[in-house]
Protein backbone atom coordinates (compact mmCIF):
# COMPACT_ATOMS: atom_id res chain seq x y z
CA UNK A 1 0.00 0.00 0.00
CA UNK A 2 0.95 3.48 -0.79
CA UNK A 3 1.21 6.13 2.35
CA UNK A 4 1.02 9.90 2.46
CA UNK A 5 3.05 11.44 4.61
CA UNK A 6 0.86 14.32 6.91
CA UNK A 7 3.04 16.51 9.04
CA UNK A 8 2.51 20.05 11.06
CA UNK A 9 5.04 22.02 12.78
CA UNK A 10 4.68 23.24 16.28
CA UNK A 11 7.44 26.48 16.47
CA UNK A 12 8.26 28.58 19.54
CA UNK A 13 10.41 31.24 19.19
CA UNK A 14 11.73 33.69 22.27
CA UNK A 15 10.91 36.79 21.77
CA UNK A 16 13.90 39.53 21.92
CA UNK A 17 12.70 41.15 24.88
CA UNK A 18 14.81 42.45 27.73
CA UNK A 19 12.45 41.47 30.44
CA UNK A 20 10.28 38.47 31.12
CA UNK A 21 6.74 38.08 29.94
CA UNK A 22 5.33 38.93 33.54
CA UNK A 23 8.00 39.66 35.20
CA UNK A 24 11.19 42.40 34.89
CA UNK A 25 13.75 39.91 35.49
CA UNK A 26 16.43 39.81 32.33
CA UNK A 27 16.21 37.56 29.45
CA UNK A 28 19.79 37.57 28.72
CA UNK A 29 21.27 34.21 27.92
CA UNK A 30 24.52 32.39 29.46
CA UNK A 31 23.87 34.20 33.15
CA UNK A 32 24.74 32.05 36.06
CA UNK A 33 21.96 29.18 37.19
CA UNK A 34 18.92 30.78 38.63
CA UNK A 35 20.36 34.73 38.94
CA UNK A 36 17.26 36.08 36.52
CA UNK A 37 14.71 35.02 38.72
CA UNK A 38 12.42 36.44 41.19
CA UNK A 39 9.27 35.82 42.75
CA UNK A 40 7.29 36.26 40.05
CA UNK A 41 9.02 33.78 37.68
CA UNK A 42 9.46 31.51 40.40
CA UNK A 43 6.03 31.41 41.46
CA UNK A 44 5.86 32.04 45.17
CA UNK A 45 2.51 32.40 46.88
CA UNK A 46 0.58 35.72 46.69
CA UNK A 47 2.47 37.62 43.58
CA UNK A 48 0.81 38.83 40.61
CA UNK A 49 2.24 38.49 37.06
CA UNK A 50 1.81 41.48 35.01
CA UNK A 51 2.05 41.21 31.46
CA UNK A 52 4.82 42.63 29.44
CA UNK A 53 3.02 45.39 26.73
CA UNK A 54 5.96 44.81 24.52
CA UNK A 55 5.13 40.69 24.01
CA UNK A 56 1.82 41.69 22.52
CA UNK A 57 3.53 43.63 20.32
CA UNK A 58 6.23 41.33 18.93
CA UNK A 59 3.31 38.75 18.65
CA UNK A 60 1.59 41.53 16.08
CA UNK A 61 4.33 41.85 14.10
CA UNK A 62 4.39 38.69 13.41
CA UNK A 63 0.67 37.98 12.87
CA UNK A 64 0.36 40.61 10.35
CA UNK A 65 3.34 39.48 8.23
CA UNK A 66 1.93 36.07 8.16
CA UNK A 67 -1.38 37.09 7.34
CA UNK A 68 -3.29 36.02 10.28
CA UNK A 69 -6.32 37.38 11.76
CA UNK A 70 -5.88 39.38 14.54
CA UNK A 71 -8.03 38.42 17.83
CA UNK A 72 -9.35 42.10 19.60
CA UNK A 73 -9.20 40.11 22.68
CA UNK A 74 -7.46 37.34 23.63
CA UNK A 75 -6.49 35.72 27.14
CA UNK A 76 -4.26 33.53 29.30
CA UNK A 77 -4.60 30.10 30.43
CA UNK A 78 -3.06 27.58 32.79
CA UNK A 79 -1.86 24.99 31.21
CA UNK A 80 -1.15 22.26 34.08
CA UNK A 81 1.23 19.83 33.91
CA UNK A 82 4.16 18.91 36.39
CA UNK A 83 7.90 18.38 35.13
CA UNK A 84 10.57 19.53 37.77
CA UNK A 85 11.36 22.48 35.58
CA UNK A 86 8.07 24.27 36.18
CA UNK A 87 8.12 25.98 39.31
CA UNK A 88 4.58 26.63 39.15
CA UNK A 89 2.79 23.53 38.39
CA UNK A 90 1.49 25.00 35.43
CA UNK A 91 2.95 27.25 32.54
CA UNK A 92 0.36 29.98 31.67
CA UNK A 93 -0.43 30.18 28.10
CA UNK A 94 -3.41 30.57 25.73
CA UNK A 95 -5.81 28.17 24.65
CA UNK A 96 -9.26 28.47 23.49
CA UNK A 97 -8.48 32.33 22.57
CA UNK A 98 -4.87 32.81 21.16
CA UNK A 99 -3.83 36.50 19.82
CA UNK A 100 -4.01 35.27 15.98
CA UNK A 101 -5.37 32.36 13.91
CA UNK A 102 -6.05 31.82 10.53
CA UNK A 103 -2.78 32.66 8.47
CA UNK A 104 -0.07 31.59 5.86
CA UNK A 105 3.01 31.25 4.72
CA UNK A 106 3.65 30.50 1.10
CA UNK A 107 7.19 28.35 0.05
CA UNK A 108 8.96 27.58 -2.91
CA UNK A 109 9.93 23.52 -3.54
CA UNK A 110 11.10 22.64 -6.63
CA UNK A 111 10.16 25.74 -8.41
CA UNK A 112 6.64 25.61 -7.59
CA UNK A 113 4.93 28.06 -4.59
CA UNK A 114 2.92 25.89 -1.85
CA UNK A 115 0.93 27.74 0.79
CA UNK A 116 1.27 26.23 4.45
CA UNK A 117 -1.59 27.07 6.67
CA UNK A 118 -0.94 28.34 10.13
CA UNK A 119 -3.65 27.41 12.30
CA UNK A 120 -2.33 29.68 15.40
CA UNK A 121 -0.33 32.29 16.74
CA UNK A 122 0.04 31.88 20.69
CA UNK A 123 1.78 33.71 23.65
CA UNK A 124 3.19 31.50 27.01
CA UNK A 125 6.03 31.34 28.81
CA UNK A 126 9.11 29.24 28.88
CA UNK A 127 10.21 27.07 31.79
CA UNK A 128 12.75 26.25 33.01
CA UNK A 129 16.33 24.48 32.09
CA UNK A 130 16.93 20.71 33.19
CA UNK A 131 20.83 20.11 33.48
CA UNK A 132 21.80 16.55 33.64
CA UNK A 133 24.96 15.57 35.55
CA UNK A 134 26.89 12.57 33.41
CA UNK A 135 28.87 12.01 36.43
CA UNK A 136 25.65 10.65 38.93
CA UNK A 137 21.74 10.02 38.14
CA UNK A 138 20.92 13.38 39.30
CA UNK A 139 19.92 16.71 37.14
CA UNK A 140 20.03 20.07 38.23
CA UNK A 141 17.38 22.93 37.71
CA UNK A 142 18.32 26.25 36.40
CA UNK A 143 15.31 28.45 36.69
CA UNK A 144 16.70 31.29 34.34
CA UNK A 145 14.76 30.65 31.34
CA UNK A 146 11.56 30.27 33.42
CA UNK A 147 8.77 33.09 32.40
CA UNK A 148 11.20 34.14 29.17
CA UNK A 149 8.45 35.10 26.14
CA UNK A 150 7.58 32.37 23.76
CA UNK A 151 5.33 32.96 20.75
CA UNK A 152 4.21 29.29 19.58
CA UNK A 153 3.50 29.53 15.57
CA UNK A 154 0.91 25.64 14.63
CA UNK A 155 1.03 24.92 11.16
CA UNK A 156 -1.81 23.12 9.27
CA UNK A 157 -1.11 19.34 8.67
CA UNK A 158 -0.51 20.76 4.97
CA UNK A 159 3.54 19.49 4.67
CA UNK A 160 4.38 16.39 2.84
CA UNK A 161 7.50 15.65 2.41
CA UNK A 162 10.69 16.83 5.42
CA UNK A 163 11.67 19.16 2.77
CA UNK A 164 8.91 20.92 2.96
CA UNK A 165 8.97 21.35 6.73
CA UNK A 166 12.71 22.16 6.82
CA UNK A 167 11.32 25.02 3.83
CA UNK A 168 8.90 25.89 6.02
CA UNK A 169 11.18 26.21 9.16
CA UNK A 170 14.11 28.22 7.63
CA UNK A 171 10.76 30.54 5.96
CA UNK A 172 9.38 31.30 9.43
CA UNK A 173 13.36 32.14 10.82
CA UNK A 174 13.79 34.50 8.19
CA UNK A 175 10.85 36.35 9.07
CA UNK A 176 11.31 36.09 12.91
CA UNK A 177 14.49 37.36 12.02
CA UNK A 178 13.56 40.32 9.62
CA UNK A 179 11.22 41.44 12.15
CA UNK A 180 13.76 41.36 14.74
CA UNK A 181 11.42 40.09 17.14
CA UNK A 182 13.72 36.35 18.15
CA UNK A 183 17.43 35.59 17.12
CA UNK A 184 16.65 32.22 14.96
CA UNK A 185 19.20 30.50 16.70
CA UNK A 186 18.09 26.70 17.21
CA UNK A 187 20.92 25.56 19.09
CA UNK A 188 20.48 27.77 21.70
CA UNK A 189 16.77 26.81 22.25
CA UNK A 190 15.53 30.17 20.91
CA UNK A 191 14.00 28.56 17.99
CA UNK A 192 12.35 25.45 18.66
CA UNK A 193 10.63 23.14 16.76
CA UNK A 194 8.50 19.78 17.32
CA UNK A 195 6.83 17.87 14.32
CA UNK A 196 3.76 16.01 14.20
CA UNK A 197 4.15 13.09 11.75
CA UNK A 198 1.91 10.35 10.17
CA UNK A 199 0.93 7.94 7.40
CA UNK A 200 -2.21 7.82 5.84
CA UNK A 201 -2.75 5.54 2.88
CA UNK A 202 -2.95 7.49 -0.35
CA UNK A 203 -6.42 9.03 -1.24
CA UNK A 204 -7.61 8.58 2.41
CA UNK A 205 -8.85 12.13 4.13
CA UNK A 206 -8.72 10.93 7.47
CA UNK A 207 -5.27 11.56 9.77
CA UNK A 208 -3.47 8.17 10.57
CA UNK A 209 -2.03 7.86 14.11
CA UNK A 210 0.78 10.97 14.78
CA UNK A 211 3.91 10.78 16.81
CA UNK A 212 5.24 14.08 17.92
CA UNK A 213 9.14 14.54 17.82
CA UNK A 214 11.24 16.35 19.99
CA UNK A 215 14.69 17.61 20.47
CA UNK A 216 15.75 18.86 17.23
CA UNK A 217 18.21 21.98 17.42
CA UNK A 218 18.82 22.21 13.53
CA UNK A 219 17.32 22.39 9.93
CA UNK A 220 19.10 19.31 8.97
CA UNK A 221 18.17 17.46 12.25
CA UNK A 222 14.23 18.43 11.45
CA UNK A 223 14.84 16.52 7.97
CA UNK A 224 16.50 14.09 8.85
CA UNK A 225 14.16 13.05 12.47
CA UNK A 226 11.27 13.02 9.58
CA UNK A 227 13.18 11.22 7.51
CA UNK A 228 13.81 8.53 10.02
CA UNK A 229 10.06 8.34 11.59
CA UNK A 230 8.82 7.84 8.07
CA UNK A 231 10.54 4.69 7.08
CA UNK A 232 9.84 3.72 10.81
CA UNK A 233 6.17 4.32 11.18
CA UNK A 234 6.24 2.76 7.01
CA UNK A 235 7.56 -0.52 8.31
CA UNK A 236 5.29 -0.79 11.05
CA UNK A 237 1.96 -0.38 9.27
CA UNK A 238 3.72 -2.37 6.77
CA UNK A 239 4.05 -5.49 8.91
CA UNK A 240 0.19 -5.55 10.16
CA UNK A 241 1.12 -3.44 13.33
CA UNK A 242 -0.22 0.07 14.60
CA UNK A 243 1.18 3.46 14.98
CA UNK A 244 1.22 4.49 18.92
CA UNK A 245 0.69 7.83 19.59
CA UNK A 246 3.67 8.98 21.69
CA UNK A 247 6.53 11.48 22.30
CA UNK A 248 9.48 10.77 20.82
CA UNK A 249 12.60 12.20 21.07
CA UNK A 250 15.29 12.24 18.63
CA UNK A 251 19.06 10.86 18.73
CA UNK A 252 21.02 12.88 16.65
CA UNK A 253 24.18 10.69 17.58
CA UNK A 254 22.42 7.74 16.78
CA UNK A 255 20.14 9.33 14.02
CA UNK A 256 16.83 7.42 15.05
CA UNK A 257 13.89 8.54 17.21
CA UNK A 258 12.79 6.67 20.08
CA UNK A 259 9.65 6.95 22.90
CA UNK A 260 9.70 9.40 25.86
CA UNK A 261 6.00 9.16 26.74
CA UNK A 262 2.54 8.83 25.55
CA UNK A 263 1.48 12.04 23.90
CA UNK A 264 -1.33 14.21 25.61
CA UNK A 265 -4.34 15.66 24.33
CA UNK A 266 -5.70 18.96 25.93
CA UNK A 267 -7.71 17.81 27.90
CA UNK A 268 -4.75 15.93 29.66
CA UNK A 269 -3.99 19.53 30.60
CA UNK A 270 -7.20 20.70 32.18
CA UNK A 271 -6.61 24.51 30.57
CA UNK A 272 -8.86 27.01 32.90
CA UNK A 273 -8.82 30.95 32.20
CA UNK A 274 -6.02 32.16 34.52
CA UNK A 275 -7.14 34.39 37.31
CA UNK A 276 -4.44 36.74 37.82
CA UNK A 277 -4.52 37.44 34.19
CA UNK A 278 -6.69 40.28 32.63
CA UNK A 279 -8.09 39.44 28.90
CA UNK A 280 -5.69 41.22 26.29
CA UNK A 281 -7.42 43.69 24.34
CA UNK A 282 -5.82 44.68 20.85
CA UNK A 283 -7.83 47.63 18.96
CA UNK A 284 -7.74 48.74 15.47
CA UNK A 285 -5.13 51.80 15.73
CA UNK A 286 -2.34 49.31 18.04
CA UNK A 287 -2.82 47.22 14.75
CA UNK A 288 -2.48 49.50 12.33
CA UNK A 289 0.47 51.31 14.34
CA UNK A 290 2.34 48.06 14.07
CA UNK A 291 1.42 47.27 10.69
CA UNK A 292 3.01 50.82 9.47
CA UNK A 293 6.39 49.87 10.97
CA UNK A 294 6.72 46.92 9.72
CA UNK A 295 10.00 46.21 7.70
CA UNK A 296 10.24 44.64 4.42
CA UNK A 297 9.71 41.23 4.26
CA UNK A 298 11.98 38.44 2.90
CA UNK A 299 9.56 37.84 -0.13
CA UNK A 300 9.01 41.74 -1.26
CA UNK A 301 12.50 42.02 -0.81
CA UNK A 302 13.60 39.35 -3.11
CA UNK A 303 10.78 40.66 -5.77
CA UNK A 304 12.99 44.17 -5.35
CA UNK A 305 16.54 42.73 -5.85
CA UNK A 306 15.02 41.33 -9.06
CA UNK A 307 13.78 44.36 -10.33
CA UNK A 308 15.70 47.25 -9.04
CA UNK A 309 19.18 45.47 -9.49
CA UNK A 310 18.79 42.99 -12.21
CA UNK A 311 19.60 40.07 -10.24
CA UNK A 312 18.77 36.58 -11.29
CA UNK A 313 16.13 35.09 -9.04
CA UNK A 314 18.75 32.74 -7.47
CA UNK A 315 21.08 35.63 -6.53
CA UNK A 316 17.84 37.50 -4.60
CA UNK A 317 17.10 34.17 -2.93
CA UNK A 318 20.50 33.61 -1.33
CA UNK A 319 20.85 37.95 -0.61
CA UNK A 320 17.41 37.87 0.79
CA UNK A 321 18.10 34.69 3.08
CA UNK A 322 18.76 37.14 6.15
CA UNK A 323 18.45 40.40 6.86
CA UNK A 324 21.74 41.36 7.44
CA UNK A 325 23.15 39.20 4.28
CA UNK A 326 20.53 41.85 2.54
CA UNK A 327 22.07 44.88 4.49
CA UNK A 328 25.28 44.07 3.38
CA UNK A 329 24.23 43.49 -0.27
CA UNK A 330 22.82 47.37 -0.68
CA UNK A 331 25.60 49.04 1.24
CA UNK A 332 28.25 47.44 -1.03
CA UNK A 333 26.31 48.32 -4.26
CA UNK A 334 25.40 52.05 -2.88
CA UNK A 335 29.45 52.31 -3.02
CA UNK A 336 30.18 50.29 -5.97
CA UNK A 337 27.04 50.44 -8.00
CA UNK A 338 27.31 47.66 -10.24
CA UNK A 339 25.16 44.78 -8.49
CA UNK A 340 25.72 41.72 -10.32
CA UNK A 341 29.53 42.02 -9.55
CA UNK A 342 28.53 42.71 -6.18
CA UNK A 343 26.14 40.25 -6.20
CA UNK A 344 29.09 37.22 -7.54
CA UNK A 345 31.37 38.14 -5.11
CA UNK A 346 29.55 38.10 -1.80
CA UNK A 347 27.87 34.93 -2.92
CA UNK A 348 31.30 33.01 -4.44
CA UNK A 349 33.88 34.80 -1.92
CA UNK A 350 32.35 36.00 1.08
CA UNK A 351 29.75 33.38 1.75
CA UNK A 352 32.32 30.69 1.08
CA UNK A 353 34.80 32.28 3.88
CA UNK A 354 31.93 32.35 6.28
CA UNK A 355 30.50 29.03 5.78
CA UNK A 356 34.23 27.76 6.12
CA UNK A 357 34.46 29.00 9.72
CA UNK A 358 31.24 29.13 10.64
CA UNK A 359 30.31 32.63 11.00
CA UNK A 360 27.09 34.80 10.47
CA UNK A 361 27.72 38.25 8.06
CA UNK A 362 27.15 40.10 11.11
CA UNK A 363 30.56 38.61 12.41
CA UNK A 364 32.60 38.92 9.13
CA UNK A 365 35.63 41.31 9.40
CA UNK A 366 35.20 42.35 5.99
CA UNK A 367 32.56 45.83 5.76
CA UNK A 368 30.66 46.63 3.12
CA UNK A 369 32.38 49.54 2.11
CA UNK A 370 35.93 47.67 2.22
CA UNK A 371 34.25 45.14 0.02
CA UNK A 372 33.32 47.83 -2.31
CA UNK A 373 36.69 49.71 -2.59
CA UNK A 374 38.49 46.28 -3.44
CA UNK A 375 35.91 46.06 -6.38
CA UNK A 376 36.43 49.36 -7.62
CA UNK A 377 40.37 48.34 -7.31
CA UNK A 378 39.63 45.35 -9.69
CA UNK A 379 37.44 47.68 -11.63
CA UNK A 380 39.89 50.47 -12.62
CA UNK A 381 42.84 47.99 -13.28
CA UNK A 382 44.80 48.46 -10.27
CA UNK A 383 44.42 44.95 -9.46
CA UNK A 384 43.55 41.40 -11.38
CA UNK A 385 40.80 39.70 -10.16
CA UNK A 386 43.02 36.87 -9.63
CA UNK A 387 45.11 39.02 -6.95
CA UNK A 388 41.87 40.44 -5.85
CA UNK A 389 40.98 36.55 -4.05
CA UNK A 390 44.28 37.48 -2.48
CA UNK A 391 43.48 40.68 -0.96
CA UNK A 392 40.09 39.57 -0.07
CA UNK A 393 41.60 36.90 1.99
CA UNK A 394 43.99 39.10 3.38
CA UNK A 395 41.48 41.40 4.47
CA UNK A 396 39.29 38.67 6.46
CA UNK A 397 41.80 37.89 8.08
CA UNK A 398 43.23 41.42 9.06
CA UNK A 399 40.49 43.72 9.14
CA UNK A 400 42.51 45.83 7.04
CA UNK A 401 41.63 48.26 4.18
CA UNK A 402 42.50 46.80 0.51
CA UNK A 403 44.34 50.20 -0.28
CA UNK A 404 46.84 48.86 2.40
CA UNK A 405 46.92 45.57 1.49
CA UNK A 406 47.97 46.47 -2.22
CA UNK A 407 50.73 48.95 -1.32
CA UNK A 408 52.21 46.83 1.70
CA UNK A 409 52.50 43.75 -0.77
CA UNK A 410 53.19 45.29 -3.84
CA UNK A 411 50.33 43.99 -5.84
CA UNK A 412 49.17 46.69 -8.03
CA UNK A 413 48.48 45.48 -11.82
CA UNK A 414 51.56 46.15 -14.08
CA UNK A 415 49.95 48.26 -17.17
CA UNK A 416 52.99 49.25 -18.68
CA UNK A 417 52.75 47.90 -22.32
CA UNK A 418 57.03 48.33 -22.41
CA UNK A 419 57.45 46.28 -19.39
CA UNK A 420 54.76 43.78 -20.52
CA UNK A 421 56.54 43.49 -24.06
CA UNK A 422 59.69 42.96 -22.28
CA UNK A 423 58.09 40.06 -20.20
CA UNK A 424 56.81 38.52 -23.37
CA UNK A 425 59.72 38.49 -25.63
CA UNK A 426 61.84 36.88 -22.61
CA UNK A 427 59.24 33.94 -22.23
CA UNK A 428 58.99 33.69 -26.45
CA UNK A 429 62.65 33.56 -26.23
CA UNK A 430 62.55 30.80 -23.87
CA UNK A 431 59.90 28.83 -25.99
CA UNK A 432 60.74 28.14 -29.30
CA UNK A 433 59.56 24.98 -30.09
CA UNK A 434 56.21 26.04 -28.45
CA UNK A 435 56.26 29.17 -30.55
CA UNK A 436 56.37 26.84 -34.06
CA UNK A 437 53.42 24.53 -33.13
CA UNK A 438 51.02 27.08 -32.10
CA UNK A 439 52.06 28.85 -35.44
CA UNK A 440 51.39 25.14 -36.66
CA UNK A 441 47.91 25.34 -35.52
CA UNK A 442 48.03 24.05 -32.23
CA UNK A 443 46.37 27.47 -30.43
CA UNK A 444 46.06 26.09 -26.93
CA UNK A 445 49.52 26.74 -26.47
CA UNK A 446 48.10 30.57 -26.52
CA UNK A 447 46.93 30.01 -22.73
CA UNK A 448 50.03 28.50 -22.29
CA UNK A 449 51.96 31.77 -23.24
CA UNK A 450 49.74 33.97 -20.86
CA UNK A 451 50.79 31.22 -17.64
CA UNK A 452 53.76 31.99 -18.06
CA UNK A 453 54.12 35.56 -18.30
CA UNK A 454 51.71 35.72 -15.29
CA UNK A 455 54.08 33.78 -13.69
CA UNK A 456 56.90 36.05 -14.78
CA UNK A 457 54.78 38.92 -13.12
CA UNK A 458 53.44 36.96 -10.43
CA UNK A 459 50.20 37.60 -11.62
CA UNK A 460 50.09 41.64 -11.69
CA UNK A 461 50.09 41.84 -15.50
CA UNK A 462 46.90 43.20 -16.96
CA UNK A 463 45.56 40.24 -18.58
CA UNK A 464 43.99 42.47 -21.69
CA UNK A 465 46.98 43.85 -22.30
CA UNK A 466 49.18 40.85 -22.19
CA UNK A 467 46.11 39.22 -24.94
CA UNK A 468 46.63 42.02 -26.95
CA UNK A 469 50.99 42.34 -27.34
CA UNK A 470 50.80 38.64 -26.75
CA UNK A 471 48.98 38.07 -29.82
CA UNK A 472 50.63 40.50 -31.89
CA UNK A 473 53.65 39.05 -31.59
CA UNK A 474 53.10 35.36 -32.11
CA UNK A 475 51.69 36.56 -35.84
CA UNK A 476 55.36 37.58 -36.61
Amino acid sequence: MDYEVVIGLEVHAQLLTESKIFCGCSTKFGAAPNTHTCPVCLGMPGVLPVLNRKVVEFTLRLALATHCQIARTSRFARKNYFYPDLPKGYQISQYELPVAEHGWLDIEINGETKRIGITRIHLEEDAGKLVHDESQSLSYVDFNRTGVPLIEVVSEPDLRTPEEASTYLKKLRDIVRYLDICDGNMEEGSLRCDANISLRPVGSEGFGVKTELKNMNSFRFVQRALEYEIKRQRAVLEQGGTIVQETRLWDSDKGVTHGMRGKEEAHDYRYFPDPDLVPVVVDDEWIENVRKELPELPDAKKARFIKEYGLPEQDAVILTGSKDLADFFEACTARFPQPKKVSNWIMVELLRVLKRDDKEIDQCPVTPEALADLLKMVDENVISGKIAKTVFEEMYVTGKAPELIVEEKGLKQVTDESEIARVIDGVLEAHPNEIEEYRAGKEKLFGFFIGQVMKQTSGKANPKIVNKILKEKLKD
